[in-house]
């Protein structure tokens, strides 16, 4: 494949299922990729498996004992732990750093990696969801840069033509996940087992139940509005449940640009690390004569009272998206424990939200903070809803 240029990556949260999606892509093109480091919490059967295919020069991992035994079986692998270690990888000089670590944990790697100019393929979008305004002063101050790998954030990006002052509204789809057409009585009856079967794409845990009570989608509106510089009110969503249409950018003079391709992560992925350009993808590709109809609805906000309060959380701003983000890591980590039901996640992210005094994010400490707290009082509310 002449003209294609060879790109230098570090993935974090390489054992999880955007950092596999990723290898697979880089199995694709395997002269024009290099792994560079890898970063994972404690698979180690998968990690390595990956060290002895990809032979990375770093590898970091998030427990000492892990790091030691690992260290044992690749000799001539730099293997380190925590989170000191994980900073200092991102700092390594790469064509693309791919983010796809779980939660807030993404947040003080990606600054490191922005403070050394690096091109960030963002998976993990609690960092940005808390602390946009920062990255977005990072990126001016040092030059480095986010590219979306959310399939969404990705078809907005691809469908984005001139000037930012042209664009009326952009518009995120949902396909509604698994509960869509549930009555909601039978809500409070959702198994972990139902709620991370989404019906159309192949992702974690965590972000499966965000799927599934379409607070992910509320979350990618706040992500959205960082990644564009976009005004909240220039942000919609709408259900379609065929996952064809991934996003759509509609401008002043009403004309309408939307990004359509087979619901595959491996697209976006690609097109972050190869950005300018495009690589061919051995992918199934979309058949019109198979596609009978496609499906719009403006989303029921009584079933999914995540994504309307994620969408008031975005108009106020300040700490309110770190607080939400963290209380509803800490109800999803809760209901995929047994610990609560699936139409209490939401409930412990209302309360938190209602118990936090309004703040600005000034930096990384008070973004820091507001997560501590809200983690707190989540964990708090769980425990004593459970008689505990």
């Amino acid at each position: 494949m002449s003209g294609i240029m060879m790109k230098r990556i570090t993935i974090f949260g390489s054992t999880g299922s955007i950092g596999t999606q990723t290898l697979s892509v880089a199995e694709q093109f395997p002269n024009q990729i290099k792994i560079v480091g890898l970063c994972a919490g404690r698979n180690l059967r998968l990690l390595s498996q990956q060290i002895k295919q990809w032979n990375p020069s770093y590898v970091v991992v998030s427990q000492e004992e892990d790091a030691l035994e690992l260290q044992r079986q690749f000799p001539a692998v730099e293997v380190s732990w925590g989170e000191d270690a994980r900073k200092e990888l991102a700092r390594i000089p790469v064509d693309t750093v791919v983010m796809a670590l779980i939660g807030f944990v993404g947040l003080l790697p990606i600054v490191e990696a922005l403070k050394e100019g690096q091109r960030v393929a963002l998976a993990n979008k609690e960092p940005i969801i808390a602390a946009g305004a920062l990255f977005e002063g990072l990126i001016r101050e040092y030059g480095g840069q986010i590219f979306p790998v959310d399939s969404e954030h990705s078809a907005i990006f691809q469908a984005l033509h001139g000037s930012l002052a042209e664009v009326e509204k952009v518009i995120l789809t949902a396909s509604g996940g698994p509960f869509y057409h549930t009555p909601m009585k039978d809500l409070s009856l959702v198994t972990v087992a139902e709620a991370i079967n989404h019906p159309k794409w192949k992702m974690g845990k965590k972000l499966s139940v965000d799927s599934a009570t379409l607070m992910n989608k509320g979350l990618e509106v706040i992500e959205a509005r960082w990644l564009f510089q976009l005004e909240p009110d220039q942000l919609e969503v709408v259900i379609h449940p065929q996952s064809i249409v991934h996003g759509m950018v509609q401008y002043i003079d009403g004309s309408l640009m939307a990004h359509m391709g087979f619901p595959d992560m491996r697209m976006p992925i690609t097109y972050a690390i190869s950005y300018p350009q495009r690589w061919p993808l051995s992918l199934p590709r979309l058949n019109w004569r198979e596609i009978s109809g496609l499906q719009f609805e403006s989303p029921d906000y009584d079933r999914f009272p995540a994504l309307k309060n994620a969408l008031e959380v975005n108009r106020q701003g300040g700490i309110l998206p770190a607080v939400m983000s963290a209380a509803n890591e800490i109800a999803v980590e809760s209901f995929l424990s047994g610990m609560i039901r699936f139409d209490e996640i939401i409930s412990i992210v209302l309360q938190v939200l209602e118990n936090t005094v309004q703040k600005p994010v000034t930096d990384v400490n008070s973004v820091l903070e507001a997560d501590f707290r809200a983690r707190h009082q989540a964990r708090k509310l769980i425990l004593l809803d459970s008689g505990k």
